[in-house]
């Protein structure tokens, strides 16, 4: 029997945590697959423990003493779990719902030898639409997040296929994705062992670009699986989409995925443009700007 270990990163998140620990007990018992759910707490304020001690008691639950950004924190349930000898390590946004048949769907996409891991097709949590106003009452739930994803290397920002339409079943079919998301990404144990767990450098952001880059370049596929759904309460726990939190790590990390993975021509477009941003750019993503060039990574200068 397979094993799969799903780890979830809280932090101060109780009411989503618990939603999708809940979500996770209706999933398919399966007689070929054990699964585990890590739950890792980045130094929490709000309690979350003991409501999650109390209302999951056969949940693993790790305690960090503060808080290690998204990074770090999913790195602890990674290493308990490789340590454990699992099959696969899922990481699992604590911000989504699942549907009953995902994880049997990603561990079967995942079966060939070139392949390191596959990643669900996942919708907008109804009422988390970009465009609320845009969709017909029936159409939400049914709003896509992630049908895949490819890097624009040439702005050096990550793209999501297929993010704001409608589900009519365009993108059905399963393919190799170019960009993976953290937001539920399953990958093989042998895969982390060989090409190591997220670089702690970037605390938040650019994390799952960057592991997509280096298992990509150790010869693997990554592998979008359709029939595997979840849903995304998106940036829920990040204080939602442009916010301080996100000037400061998208500005700083984009610098730091950049200078190591793009083009000659486009990291000096990239260092040009960073200059001019210290001058013109938002408070936070000036300070994340200065704090690239000054080499401070994990979490930096933003105060969390």
């Amino acid at each position: 029997m397979q094993k799969v270990s799903i780890v979830i990163l809280n932090f101060n998140g109780a009411e989503d945590t618990i939603a999708c620990l809940a979500s996770l007990q209706n999933i398919k018992k399966s007689k070929t697959l054990k699964t585990e759910v890590i739950v890792v707490d980045n130094a929490s304020s709000d309690g979350s423990l003991i409501k999650i001690k109390k209302k999951f008691p056969g949940v693993i639950l790790l305690e960090n003493s503060q808080n290690l950004g998204f990074t770090g924190g999913c790195n602890e349930g990674a290493r308990f779990a490789l340590k454990s000898g699992t099959d696969y390590v899922m990481f699992l946004n604590n911000d989504t719902t699942v549907g009953p048949d995902f994880v049997e769907e990603l561990v079967d996409g995942a079966k060939p030898l070139n392949v390191a891991g596959t990643l669900p097709k996942v919708y907008f949590y109804k009422g988390y639409e970009y465009h609320k106003d845009r969709y017909k009452n029936n159409d939400l739930g049914k709003v896509i997040w992630y049908a895949g994803g490819d890097m624009d290397w040439k702005n050096l920002i990550g793209k999501n296929r297929g993010v704001d339409e409608v589900d009519h079943g365009q993108y059905d079919t399963k393919y190799e994705t170019n960009l993976a998301t953290g937001c539920c990404f399953l990958i093989k144990a042998e895969v982390l062992n060989k090409i190591g767990l997220f670089d702690d450098r970037y605390f938040l952001y650019y994390e799952d670009a960057d592991l997509t880059e280096r298992i990509k370049r150790a010869g693997y596929k990554i592998i979008y699986q359709p029939k595997a759904v979840i849903w995304h309460k998106n940036a829920a726990s990040s204080g939602g989409s442009g916010s301080p939190l996100q000037d400061y790590y998208i500005s700083r990390n984009r610098l730091l995925f950049g200078m190591r993975y793009a083009s000659v021509r486009t990291k000096v477009a990239l260092a040009r443009e960073s200059l001019k941003n210290l001058g013109s750019g938002r408070l936070w993503q000036k300070k994340g700007i200065m704090d690239f060039y000054l080499r401070r990574f994990g979490r930096g200068s933003y105060p969390i």
